[in-house]
C-alpha cells in the first residue's frame, strides 16, 4: 500500500502560499520540496505517490519566485515615485504654512508699531508673534525672504508661493 509523500504535500501548500501572501518566502522552500518529493517518489520503488502534488507545488513554486522577480520592482517602480511626490507635496504644503504665519506676524508688527505700507520688518522685529517666538524654516531647506509689509514673504524653492488670493 503506498502513502502520499509529506514533501509532496508541503511543496503545493508552499506554492500556494508563495502565490497569496509569502512571495519568495514560501516559493524557494516550495520549489525545494518539490524536488526532493520527486525524487524521493521516484526512489521509493511505488510505496509513495504524489506525483501530481509535487509538480503542482514545483509549478506555483517557480511562479512564485517569477512573480517575486518581476513584479516586486516594478511596483516599487510605481510606488517610490508617487512617495516621492508625496514628501515634495507635503514639504511644499509645510512651507506655505511657514509663509502664512510670517506674512501675518509681518500684519500684525505693521500694525501694533504703526509702521507704513512699505516698512520692512527683521526676523527679531517678528519673533515675538510667531509660534514659539521662532522663525520657521522652510522644511525642504529654502530660505526665506520676508520683504515689505504689504507684499507676501518668498521662499527660494520657486513652487513654494504664497498666494493671497487662497
Amino acid at each position: 500500500m503506498s502513502k502520499t509523500s509529506p514533501l509532496a504535500v508541503w511543496s503545493l501548500i508552499l506554492g500556494i502560499l508563495s502565490l497569496l501572501c509569502l512571495s519568495i518566502f514560501a516559493a524557494i522552500p516550495a520549489v525545494i520540496c518539490g524536488h526532493k518529493a520527486l525524487n524521493r517518489i521516484k526512489n521509493s520503488s511505488g510505496t509513495l505517490e504524489g506525483n501530481g502534488l509535487a509538480i503542482g507545488g514545483l509549478i506555483t513554486g517557480y511562479f512564485g519566485i517569477v512573480m517575486a522577480i518581476f513584479c516586486i520592482p516594478m511596483l516599487a517602480a510605481i510606488a517610490i515615485p508617487n512617495f516621492v511626490k508625496a514628501r515634495d507635496t507635503s514639504m511644499q504644503n509645510a512651507c506655505i504654512n511657514n509663509l502664512r504665519q510670517i506674512y501675518a506676524a509681518k500684519q500684525e508688527w505693521a500694525l501694533e508699531n504703526s509702521k507704513p505700507a512699505d516698512a520692512t520688518p527683521t526676523e527679531n522685529d517678528l519673533t515675538p508673534y510667531l509660534q514659539n517666538h521662532q522663525m520657521p524654516h522652510c522644511p525642504a531647506g529654502g530660505i526665506y525672504t520676508i520683504g515689505v509689509v504689504t507684499n507676501p514673504p518668498t521662499c527660494s524653492i520657486p513652487n513654494h508661493v504664497l498666494s493671497l488670493s487662497e
